[in-house]
């Protein structure tokens, strides 16, 4: 089997329980299908580059993946065919990675220089 990593783009105005059951349906056909998702990230509701079909902000989510091709090729039939998904990528990789992803470890620095808290930020000198 090979190694994939999948990104997602959800639409703005679904709940994040309905984007956790979007992931869990997804990883579902992966398994259905021979495969296995080795680890799901929910990135949270981040601010688009420009619209896409409307849409200024999108739910991100990173899933790793062990399946063969076919498995893959029908996750991405079916995230075709999902209104709720707005853009998806996804790429073969040599190994998966193990730990939390770069925009995870960049967003806990970040929490951990603001002292934990999402709050304001500390004032400019």
């Amino acid at each position: 089997m090979a190694y994939y990593e999948n990104v997602f783009i959800a639409r703005q105005d679904i709940s994040s329980s309905q984007v956790e059951t979007l992931a869990e349906n997804l990883a579902k056909i992966i398994e259905e299908n021979g495969g296995k998702v080795t680890k799901t990230e929910h990135w949270g509701l981040r601010t688009l580059a420009y619209r896409i079909k409307k849409n200024r902000k999108g739910h991100y989510v990173l899933m790793n993946i062990d399946a063969p091709s076919d498995a893959v090729r029908e996750m991405e039939r079916q995230m075709r065919l999902n209104e709720d998904i707005i853009r998806y990528l996804t790429t073969r990789v040599d190994e998966l990675e193990e730990g939390p992803s770069a925009i995870l470890q960049a967003r806990n620095a970040r929490d951990d220089r603001r002292g934990g808290r999402g709050g304001s930020r500390p004032p400019r000198n």
